[in-house]
């Protein structure tokens, strides 16, 4: 198994993330997960990644109960603060009780605020709530021996939020891939965590199996230039050369999907120059995104005080997938700044240096925003499925 040096930490760089787990007749099947983390342990895997909301809370009971056949100071145990939800109570003790309860421990090695973004920054920033303040008096307890968040938010969102806690958090969970390099801005993220000291651990690594189901042209390709591995290695290998990722993520379902996944991580086989290039190549194909380079004379020039540029990525980001993260964004901005507030004067389109029709794809983006997630009604139906018991 390749691994990575974290602090004095030698870990392991393949994780599993419990977020995936088989289910049979609507529950965490806890057989078939027993099975897959042992033979995860087997072949070298040792941090193991819940969360309060994963699986309307059976994840941690279910992860608790595979790894109680292991000593405790055999495996890495990380698991998440849900501050990013809609709650009738946010108690951080109450919660992490429940969490150490649940999981059968005394202490995470690994914990996280859930989902730091626009959104939740509210929840994390309110001093009523005292949740930050509560998680370091927990860390300086001993039970977190190592605090960090996660987060889809906007890269100045991130970075507004690390240095108001400066040298508080010692790794960020993003998603990361070579598709989103791009396409979500996350080099700008891997970056700025970078130069911050901060280690990246990855999460949807392929894209929720999106950079696994690739044309049949590219994975031709991709057969022809590595013919003893799959489609997912690619992207996983695309990650190992990243110096800051020390933990890469996998959501593993099905056994086929570990296996694989472990035969990918036994030893590192980087990628070379061309196979590097055939990776872009395919990230620009499946993004199709707007030629902006935020220079941002388009802003100067908007009645309205748009943040065009912005709102173009978010829409570049829409038209390959509806996504979550997106309508997290909008639902904390001022209606006022929303897309639909383009009121296609077309001085932006006159002064953009790409020529972009910005008028015409504010529009197509506002009726995007229609048929997005409901981030708010979303929270509330996983708290009203985490209100049922699930049992012990």
């Amino acid at each position: 198994m390749i691994k990575k040096m974290f602090g004095d930490i030698e870990l392991p760089l393949l994780g599993y993330g419990m977020m995936r787990l088989p289910t049979k007749d609507g529950h965490v099947d806890r057989e078939e997960t027993q099975r897959l983390v042992d033979h995860a342990f087997a072949g070298g895997v040792r941090y193991f990644d819940t969360a309060y909301s994963y699986h309307n809370g059976e994840s941690e009971l279910a992860t608790g109960e595979a790894l109680s056949k292991y000593s405790r100071d055999s495996f890495y145990l990380a698991s998440k603060f849900p501050g990013h939800e809609i709650r009738k109570s946010l108690d951080p003790a109450f919660i992490f009780e429940d969490q150490l309860r649940k999981c059968g421990v005394e202490y995470f090695d690994f914990y996280l605020l859930h989902n730091v973004n626009e959104f939740s920054l509210k929840n994390y920033d309110n001093p009523d709530l005292g949740i930050i303040e509560y998680f370091k008096e927990q860390k300086a307890n001993g039970r977190i021996k190592h605090l960090g968040f996660s987060s889809h938010a906007r890269p100045e969102t991130l970075e507004k939020f690390v240095d108001d806690n400066k040298g508080l958090f010692e790794f960020c969970q993003i998603q990361l891939n070579y598709l989103d390099w791009r396409l979500q801005d996350a080099k700008r993220k891997y970056d700025l965590l970078t130069e911050r000291g901060i280690a990246v651990w990855v999460m949807e690594p392929v894209r929720g199996g999106k950079l696994v189901t690739l044309s049949d042209d590219y994975t031709k390709n991709m057969k022809l230039l590595r013919p003893d591995e799959s489609v997912a290695a690619w992207a996983f290998r695309w990650l190992q050369q990243l110096d800051n990722v020390h933990m890469i993520l996998s959501g593993m379902t099905a056994m086929d999907q570990l296996v694989d996944n472990l035969k990918t991580f036994e030893q590192d086989k980087p990628l070379n120059e061309g196979e590097n290039a055939l990776l872009d190549e395919i990230a620009v194909s499946m993004s199709d995104m707007i030629p902006c380079t935020a220079c941002r004379y388009c802003c100067r020039s908007c009645p309205q005080e748009l943040d065009i540029p912005m709102l173009l990525s978010m829409y570049s980001d829409c038209r390959y997938e509806l996504s979550t993260s997106v309508s997290v964004q909008l639902d904390a901005m001022d209606k006022s700044k929303h897309p639909s507030a383009c009121i296609a004067c077309g001085n932006c389109k006159s002064v953009c240096p790409q020529g972009i029709d910005v008028p015409d794809y504010l529009a197509k983006f506002a009726e995007i925003q229609k048929k997005l997630p409901d981030w708010a009604a979303i929270s509330a139906a996983r708290e009203a499925a985490q209100s049922k018991p699930i049992g012990k």
